[in-house]
């Protein structure tokens, strides 16, 4: 490949469903999560920058400082800032624009910042192979993994013909199925789930955001006039305007120019405590601790502090997390639910605490 190449790590928003760990100070991309007290941005940095000419992070104006902590090492030149968020429709777009005008033959992979991810060699044959396609192909290339169990809390897509470059045809981008079609999927083969990896040239990324996504387009060039301009009010105030919309939806569902690259490494987007919990080693009673606890006649829960000695007595099935100013108790089952404590909070006008 003579082209060079580029990754972007989208690092916003705050993991609402890790509360109370996860808060606009702390948001769930700087949580040690990542093994041997490693933050999950670091993590991904390190886990891309040996395999790209640049790595560029995309986060909104009020994490720039949080986002400079972890990585002392990326300069200015190398944070795209977005005013707010607005989804990452615009977070995308916003970077292939960018990137489109320091060099209009990159290629960029853009990968979450907050995913627990294990298997390195396994995961830079699948960057690599996506990086290729994507330059070979001229298509989308999204890299998908082979579904362990029928999980409805993930997107799949459909891709059980070959393509070019050692890749599949996706035939079908589809969000969270219900548990029977999952596992029809699971049963049937073919389906893979989508991690939100996607590789593309930058001009072929904005060709397919003009067909599908125009108005963010027009939108996102009137950010980068204003910001060329010197005005940065006005860049925030266009910037602002732009629709919420997840990049899945506008694009990768609507496109015929899609391809996967099959992968096979150990993955999470930890999307809640109950799947953290998973992650953690479980005792002969089915219990996870990550601090100190004691524990009585307890079964199948989770127990997150560190801080101070946690008790529990004959409880099942909870998770605890404990933190310097909010304690959590949520039954395992509903662990999905612990946004709606943060949305709470927000009607409560209790900022403190998110």
């Amino acid at each position: 490949m003579s082209q060079k190449n580029y990754a972007v790590i989208p690092a916003g928003g705050a993991g609402t469903r890790l509360w109370p760990r996860s808060r606009r100070l702390t948001p769930k991309h700087t949580l040690p999560l990542a093994g041997g007290g490693r933050t999950l941005l670091r993590d991904t940095y390190d886990r891309v920058r040996g395999l790209v000419d640049e790595v560029f992070i995309v986060t909104e104006l009020g994490q720039r400082e949080i986002i400079t902590a972890v990585l002392p090492e990326v300069d200015s030149e190398h944070l795209i800032i977005e005013p707010v968020a607005r989804g990452t429709t615009s977070a995308y777009g916003l970077a292939a624009l960018t990137l489109h005008r320091l060099d209009a033959t990159g290629v960029m992979v853009a990968m979450a910042s907050d995913h627990v991810v294990r298997g390195r060699a396994e995961v830079s044959r699948a960057l690599r192979a996506a990086l290729r396609a994507a330059d070979i192909t001229g298509s989308l290339i999204a890299i998908g993994l082979k579904p362990r169990y029928p999980s409805t809390g993930l997107g799949y897509l459909h891709a059980s013909r070959p393509g070019p470059a050692g890749t599949r045809r996706v035939q079908q981008f589809m969000e969270k199925p219900d548990l029977k079609t999952a596992r029809r999927f699971l049963k049937s083969g073919g389906y893979y789930w989508n991690v939100a990896w996607f590789a593309w040239q930058t001009g072929v990324f904005l060709a397919e955001m003009q067909q599908h996504a125009p108005r963010h387009l027009t939108g996102l060039k009137k950010v980068l006039e204003a910001r060329a301009a010197g005005n940065e009010q006005a860049a925030s105030e266009l910037y602002g305007r732009l629709p919420i919309e997840v990049i899945d939806r506008s694009i990768m569902e609507k496109t015929d120019n899609l391809l996967l690259v099959p992968a096979a490494f150990d993955w999470s987007d930890i999307g809640n405590w109950a799947e953290l919990g998973d992650r953690v080693h479980a005792d002969a009673h089915g219990n996870s601790v990550d601090g100190e606890a004691v524990l009585v006649d307890t079964t199948g829960s989770l127990v997150f502090g560190d801080r101070r000695l946690i008790a529990a007595i004959g409880v099942k099935d909870l998770i605890i997390v404990d933190t310097e100013d909010a304690l959590l108790v949520v039954p395992r089952s509903r662990a999905q639910d612990v946004r709606k404590v943060v949305e709470a909070l927000k009607r409560a006008r209790k900022t403190r605490y998110l």
